[in-house]
């Protein structure tokens, strides 16, 4: 049977993607699971994982060298996890890492990669809005803790133009906003600072009943695209008979701040205790994109199949389940 190898299956949207995948793909290809994390994790839910650090060559020997069909590359070291700001890990996993995943494509001939990549690539564009379209060149600052992650991330999309015109790999590119799922580690770090997840205050105070602050304009809107959404995106590409193609992730469905929190508070909150919405205009808001996904669809054929609701129905189903606690809860 032909094979799949998901590269970031231990991390937060990987392992998602792959539990997705393996049940889109079954009796059709064989998903194999790859991340840096030595773990036992997959093996114990039978399913082949391999620990491979991508920064270096000789760990690509540990993989399936013959029927590779497709890589999926999630992998990356990004933002929101790095505690403080350290440039050169981004060129190790993004650059030097994917690097890696091309060579090793090419040597095992490979039909083609799915690679995924950052909305700030076309960030300067998304004023409010703007639907932001996937052939939209790129536009980004090169200030701040994105930039050298969004330069290596545009890197590694120039190398795969290269291997698709003298090797015959075919690519596919998908631009990721935040991609929603529950995980147990609630945190991010906005310029290397550890801090709660907003979403995740939100669903704390609507369990509990508490007031749920608004902040800015409450028609303020954004793509809210559910982590199963995404990987539908990802596996049409490993099926779809095209060479190459580069797709937004996202839904098409704008969901605006009030929206977004009258889910929460009916999903969350308790009947007899209810949250109250306070709205704050004169507090701060941003950081949402809204996505073209027009030729996802035509091309692809993918049909998004969560809204705002049922997003966050599944965010209490898995708060309930914990799959990936084992993956998540090592996080400091």
């Amino acid at each position: 049977m032909k094979k799949i190898i998901i590269f970031g299956a231990t991390g937060n949207v990987g392992s998602y993607v792959l539990k997705y995948a393996l049940e889109y793909f079954k009796g059709k290809y064989e998903v194999i699971a790859s991340g840096r994390r030595k773990t036992d994790f997959f093996e114990k839910r039978g399913i082949t994982y391999y620990s491979v650090d991508m920064s270096k060559k000789e760990d690509f020997d540990k993989l399936p060298q013959e029927d590779v069909y497709a890589v999926i590359d999630l992998a990356a070291t990004i933002p929101s996890y790095m505690k403080g700001y350290h440039p050169d890990e981004y060129v190790q996993s993004n650059i030097i890492g994917s690097y890696n995943v091309l060579e090793y494509c090419r040597k095992v001939k490979a039909d083609r990669i799915i690679f995924s990549t950052t909305v700030f690539d076309i960030s300067l564009s998304a004023e409010p809005g703007v639907v932001l379209e996937p052939d939209m060149p790129y536009n980004f600052s090169y200030k701040g803790d994105h930039a050298v992650y969004v330069i290596t991330k545009n890197t590694m999309r120039e190398f795969m133009k290269h291997y698709y015109e003298e090797y015959g790999l075919k690519y596919f590119v998908f631009r990721f906003p935040t991609i929603y799922n529950y995980s147990p580690y609630q945190y991010y770090h906005p310029n290397g600072v550890k801090k709660l997840r907003p979403v995740y205050q939100m669903i704390d105070n609507a369990m509990n009943g508490k007031p749920i602050e608004l902040w800015g304009d409450p028609n303020y809107s954004k793509d809210m695209v559910h982590v199963y959404d995404c990987a539908q995106e990802l596996c049409k590409a490993v099926e779809v008979n095209r060479d190459f193609g580069v797709y937004n992730v996202g839904t098409g469905k704008p969901v605006t701040l009030k929206e977004q929190i009258e889910a929460i508070i009916d999903v969350f909150s308790p009947e007899d205790n209810k949250s109250e919405i306070v709205y704050c205009p004169e507090k701060p808001v941003g950081g949402g994109f809204l996505m073209d996904i027009t030729n996802a669809k035509e091309e692809l054929g993918y049909e998004p199949q969560y809204d705002v609701h049922k997003l966050f129905e599944n965010y209490k189903e898995e708060m309930q389940i914990n799959r990936f606690a084992e993956l998540r809860n090592n996080k400091d």
